[in-house]
């Protein structure tokens, strides 16, 4: 075999060529088994992919499920803002309403003790108006006899300020009208301190 190598050329090359095909093959399979692991991981990237589509398929659906639930929310906070507006509005009117009835029903009562009073001084009624506005000075109850005149303020829990008030309304009054006034505050709770308080001012507190 060594002196067939040495001595025909041919077959030496025939077999250097052999040795080299060898080694093509053997690399050829090193390729192939690195293709086959390359396939295999790419295999697994598709998997991989393929779940994350999936997974993001499902956050997809969950986020739209999420924004339908935020547009009915939004749609039910709109209608308790409208219901709550409207019930804001309705309680403005039965304030307004009660409030109304509440001043008409002590003007009447504070307007009949006054009577008694007035009639007890031998004096008589020659002006009476609720709602009475005088330069801008509104009172609830404006009562005048031929001497004096009452300026009657109508308030469910007077405080110390509405004394004040009604007293400096009766002093403006007064010097409008050439008449001294009487500043008179009527209402349902009244503390003690508030009737010291108006005591002090001359004011009188009528209670029902």
């Amino acid at each position: 075999m060594l002196d067939a190598l040495e001595k025909d050329r041919e077959f030496r090359y025939a077999v250097m060529g052999l040795l080299g095909f060898k080694e093509v093959l053997e690399r050829f399979s090193k390729l192939e088994e690195r293709q086959q692991k390359l396939e295999e991981r790419f295999a697994r990237l598709e998997e991989r992919q393929q779940a994350l589509e999936k997974r993001f398929i499902k956050i997809e659906e969950r986020f739209a499920m999420l924004e339908e639930k935020y547009i009915k929310l939004e749609e039910r906070l709109a209608r308790v803002e409208r219901d709550l507006a409207h019930v804001r509005k309705t309680v403005e009117h039965i304030r307004r309403d009660v409030g109304a009835l509440t001043e008409t029903l002590y003007s009447k009562m504070v307007l009949d003790d006054l009577k008694e009073i007035i009639r007890g001084e031998g004096e008589k009624i020659i002006k009476r108006k609720r709602n009475f506005i005088l330069d801008n000075v509104e009172v609830d109850l404006f009562i005048e006899t031929e001497r004096k005149a009452y300026v009657v303020e109508v308030k469910i829990q007077p405080n110390h300020h509405d004394v004040d008030e009604a007293f400096e309304k009766a002093a403006y009054i007064g010097s409008k009208i050439g008449k001294p006034c009487i500043p008179v505050l009527a209402g349902t709770w009244i503390g003690d301190e508030v009737f010291k308080y108006a005591s002090s001012k001359n004011v009188m507190i009528l209670e029902y």
